[in-house]
Order: structure tokens, then C-alpha cells, then sequence
């Protein structure tokens, strides 16, 4: 991510019919006056292609995801950090990208890869690599990336790299990780005389903490859920996942979630709306809508990832203070999902060098780009929250360090979902339009008091088996 600040709105995009914007192409910033601007070929690296980028080496690169106009201090970093990459590659001349709005939709960069319009530097979805390698859109990086063009590579989590690997070959490089966890208003627990250090780990005591916010009435739920614009099937996975289950079987090819585990998930949710009446009358939820509801103290808890809360705060006047976050409940596995630059497919050798070195230095060195955590208190960024935090060993100590050094939120109301990791799975196989029909299935129980749980999954294992047929 290049933080969890461009990862939430890039998640909350893949999630919503947005119409297609067409990329702008800005002016180069930070770039070397004296070499980038001139005539003449391009080109003069190595042709070794696990030997770092010469310095010599003359070429233009177009990366996307530049921030935009609006976000003016993102931009002023983009900009210092092109400034300070031209310092040691000065002839490498960088072009940033930016659309208004969210950094990608999936509608466009759909059409982008169908039309090999992409950037030399393209911002993914860990879920993206099928369709990109199905439009033969990423370059083959394994042998440009080691310990040399990546110094920390070994202290990166093997698992996000895993995100971006197909038959063992590597095609892009993170920017950001996240797992959901349970989020809470510690304000509402306190009141409902509830510990906001300790936010609940079962689903049964999920159950019994809402019932018991719900108790304070005003219009307050005790726990939120989704169920429209494939955010409800999303956290309908979250959820299969925290109890041990899955959504597709280990062949790809049928759905998995027609069982004990997916009656569980739903059951639980059904005694809560109808039993309890924990999670309010307006239903038919999607992003956005709980953390509205959380940010104004009318909501206890809900599922999510940390960088909510940057969101809240910058967007929704919310405090930090009023925050809290432990693990999933259940905790068996987590959803896991993340974003990524690839490099485009058929540009030379020294483009690729030139864009390994870039998102080395931006995206993958503790203490630059954006782990420069001093940089972005400073420029009144949030710090400290829990992801992205894809770093292992030395480095994430160091990390670590910085980011409590310079935390502009107190992070102990984190620690109970630092101090108690789960295991990250990814998301299914053809996730969005999986989603798309789990929404079904969520929206059934939660706005029908009479909901037939058994037909809800029966009918959803139907419709999903005809997606998977259809890859």
C-alpha cells in the first residue's frame, strides 16, 4: 500500500460500480533538468538482469497512483521522494499519474489491462494477478528481484510476497498488507460497563458484548455487518474464515461454504438481528456506512482493518482515542489481502531495473518513502497504526520503534490485536463476483426475521459453482 491510507480507498473501490475515469498523465516532478529532459536514446544498464540499476542508465518511466492535487501533503512526499531517488539515479526520469478520486477502479483498470494501456508501474489488488497475467499484463520479475535490487527482501513476510507469485514466479511488489480484526468505540464499552482493553474473542462473547451496548439504547448497536454492494459476502468470508472455514475448496472449482461452519456464521447472525435486536433496524448496509455509524457513537464494534480508523479520523472529525481494535474472533484464520506495484509486460530490461529501484526506495526501505514515519508526523499524517506492517526480524523492530516514536494515536489501544496475530488467508478465487452473490445470503438473514438459513446456502453453493465453472 503505498500506506493504509491509498489501501482503503483502492479496497473500498473494488467493492462499488464505479464508473471508469480516464488516467491523467502530470507533469514530471522531482526529475533531473540536466539529463531527463534531453534528446537521445534511452537505455545503457547491464543486460544482467539480477545486477542493480546503473545509475548511468537513461529512461522515463510512468507510474500511477501519484496523489493527487487534492491530497496536497501525500503529494508534497511524492514529490521529495522523486527529488531524493534522482539524487542516486539521476537519469531516470519519473512521471506520475493521478486520476481524482479513489486511486483505481476496477471498472477502468479492467479496460487498461484489456487495452495494454497500463503504466510501465501499475497499482494492484493482491486478488488482481489472474486477471493481469490472464491479459498478459505483468512482467516476469524473478530474476531482477534479490538482496542486492531489494535489500530487506528477506525481512518481508513470505506471504505477502506469495500474493504476488504464480508457478513460483514473482510479478509484482507489495505496498501495503492488511487482516481484518474487530473494531471498537471504547467510549460505548466503557459505558456498557465492558473492558475497551480487552475487546471480545469468541463470537459468543461478541454476541454477549453487543447485547449489552445495544442495552444503552439511543439508537446505539452493539455490532454492525454488510450485506450490500459485495461487501456482505466479503465479511461472510471474514467471518467463514475466523471459524475455520473456507469459502472454496482446495480444487478452485466448488464452493465450500454450504456446512456446520457457514449455518454458524449465520445463525449467530440471525439470533443477534431478530433475537437480541444488537445490530439496529437499518440494514442493507455497505462501506462506509458502519464507520459512520461507529465514528458518531452509534455503533459498539464491527469487523475491519486498522486503517478504518485513519479513515474516520481524517474524513469523519472522529478521534483516535475513541478506538480500539483486537483479532478476528475465533481466531482460526484471518482474511488477508493487500495491495501492489507490477511492471508492465514487454518494456526493456533497464525500464525494469528503474522501476525495482524506485519501488525499493519508495515503498520497501524502513525509514524512507513511506515508512519515513518522521516525515509523516510532520506532515500531519497518521502514525501508528497497526498496518501496513508486512516486515519481519530486524526490520520490523525498527519499524516498530519508529512508529511508536512518532505515533500520533495511542497505540496501546491497538495491542491486544498486535499481541495476538492470525494467521492471514486470501481472499477466493473470482472474489468480487462471489461476494456479489454471498450479499444474498447475508442480506437474507439479516432483513428476514423468517430467513431460511439451509435454502440461502443451498442457493448461493449454486450460483458460486457456476461462477468457478466459468474461469
Amino acid at each position: 500500500m503505498r500506506s493504509a491510507r491509498f489501501r482503503r480507498t483502492r479496497r473500498a473501490s473494488a467493492v462499488a460500480l464505479v464508473s471508469a475515469l480516464t488516467l491523467t498523465a502530470l507533469a514530471a516532478c522531482g526529475t533531473s533538468a540536466s539529463n531527463n529532459g534531453s534528446g537521445g536514446s534511452e537505455g545503457g544498464g547491464s543486460s544482467d538482469p539480477a545486477a542493480p540499476l546503473d545509475p548511468k542508465t537513461k529512461v522515463t518511466l510512468t507510474i500511477d497512483c501519484m496523489p493527487p492535487a487534492a491530497k496536497a501533503a501525500e503529494l508534497k512526499e511524492w514529490k521529495e521522494d522523486v527529488a531524493e531517488f534522482n539524487k542516486k539515479y539521476p537519469n531516470v526520469r519519473i512521471e506520475g499519474r493521478s486520476t481524482p478520486g479513489q486511486c483505481l477502479e476496477p471498472p477502468r483498470f479492467t479496460a487498461m489491462l484489456k487495452a495494454h494501456s497500463q503504466p510501465d508501474v501499475f497499482y494492484t489488488y493482491f486478488t488482481d494477478l489472474p486477471q493481469v497475467l490472464d491479459n498478459s499484463g505483468a512482467a516476469d520479475i524473478t530474476a531482477y528481484v534479490n538482496d542486492k535490487t531489494v535489500p530487506l527482501l528477506k525481512d518481508i513476510d513470505p506471504n505477502v510476497l506469495a500474493s504476488l507469485k504464480h508457478d513460483g514466479k514473482l510479478y509484482g511488489l507489495p505496498t501495503s498488507n492488511y487482516t481484518m480484526g474487530l473494531l471498537i468505540n471504547r467510549k460505548l464499552f466503557q459505558q456498557a460497563g465492558l473492558d475497551p482493553d480487552n475487546p471480545p474473542r469468541t463470537w459468543d462473547e461478541v454476541r454477549a458484548a453487543a447485547k449489552k451496548i445495544a442495552g444503552l439504547g439511543h439508537g446505539i448497536a452493539g455490532y454492525g455487518e454488510y450485506s450490500a454492494a459485495n461487501t456482505g459476502g466479503w465479511h461472510f468470508t471474514a467471518q467463514m474464515y475466523s471459524r475455520g472455514g473456507d469459502i472454496v475448496d482446495p480444487t478452485g472449482k466448488k464452493a465450500a461454504f454450504n456446512n456446520d461452519i457457514g449455518r454458524q456464521v449465520l445463525q449467530s447472525l440471525h439470533a443477534m438481528r431478530w433475537e437480541d435486536d444488537s445490530m439496529g433496524k437499518t440494514q442493507l448496509l455497505k462501506w462506509g456506512d458502519l464507520q459512520k455509524q461507529i465514528a458518531t457513537d452509534k455503533l459498539g464494534m464491527f469487523l475491519a482493518a486498522p486503517d478504518d480508523i485513519a479513515y474516520m479520523v481524517q474524513q469523519l472529525g472522529a478521534k483516535y482515542e475513541n478506538f480500539g481494535m483486537g483479532p478476528i474472533p475465533g481466531e482460526k484464520n484471518t482474511l488477508a489481502g493487500g495491495n501492489n506495484y507490477m511492471i508492465k509486460n514487454g518494456i526493456s530490461s533497464d525500464k525494469i531495473k528503474a522501476a525495482i529501484a524506485w519501488l525499493n526506495f519508495k515503498n520497501l526501505t524502513v525509514g524512507k518513502g513511506q515508512f519515513d514515519w518522521a516525515r509523516t508526523k510532520a506532515d500531519k499524517l497518521p502514525v501508528g497504526v497497526p498496518q501496513p506492517n508486512f516486515w519481519l526480524g530486524e526490520s520490523k523492530k525498527t519499524d516498530d520503534a519508529s512508529r511508536r516514536t512518532n505515533a500520533t494515536m495511542p497505540v496501546e489501544n491497538f495491542k491486544t490485536f498486535m499481541d495476538n496475530p492470525v494467521p492471514g488467508k486470501a481472499e477466493p478465487p473470482k472474489a468480487q463476483e462471489i461476494y456479489k452473490v454471498l450479499d444474498n445470503v447475508m442480506s437474507g438473514v439479516l432483513t428476514n426475521k423468517d430467513a431460511d438459513i439451509d435454502k440461502l446456502l443451498s442457493t448461493a453453493e449454486a450460483q458460486v459453482d457456476q461462477v468457478l465453472a466459468n474461469q
